[in-house]
């Protein structure tokens, strides 16, 4: 196990960032979650959000472990963003191969009627 660490008052580390081959792969997580610390980063630095709006999103973290978890992901930014850019491609191909039959249904409605559906 590897990551972010705080000693408590009683002397003991407690680590926040995680790896476990059993848990997402093997990819770094907030201790005791399937938070992958990718997903932390892609709502900070990608959608904007901040970290109360993540800890709002995601009730069972504390503001410690999102800190946490951009901290562990500045220290290893470049092998997360392979990891989330890995990902993106992925969802892109499977768009690709398995197109939405909702967006097909409603290319196929004319103009007229697609306003009509959409309201």
């Amino acid at each position: 196990m590897q990551g972010t660490q705080s000693t408590g008052a009683n002397g003991i580390q407690k680590p926040y960032i995680e790896r476990r081959p059993e848990v997402s792969q093997g990819k770094p997580v907030i201790a005791g979650t399937r938070i992958k610390v990718g997903q932390i980063a892609l709502e900070y630095e990608r959608l904007g959000w901040t970290p109360d709006q993540i800890i709002d999103a995601h009730p069972h973290l504390t503001l410690v472990q999102v800190h946490a978890a951009l901290a562990y992901y500045y220290e290893h930014q470049a092998e997360i963003d392979v990891e989330l850019a890995n990902a993106q491609k992925l969802v892109a191909e499977l768009r690709r191969r398995y197109p939405s039959k909702v967006a097909s249904m409603y290319s196929n409605l004319s103009d007229k009627n697609r306003d009509f559906a959409i309201r």
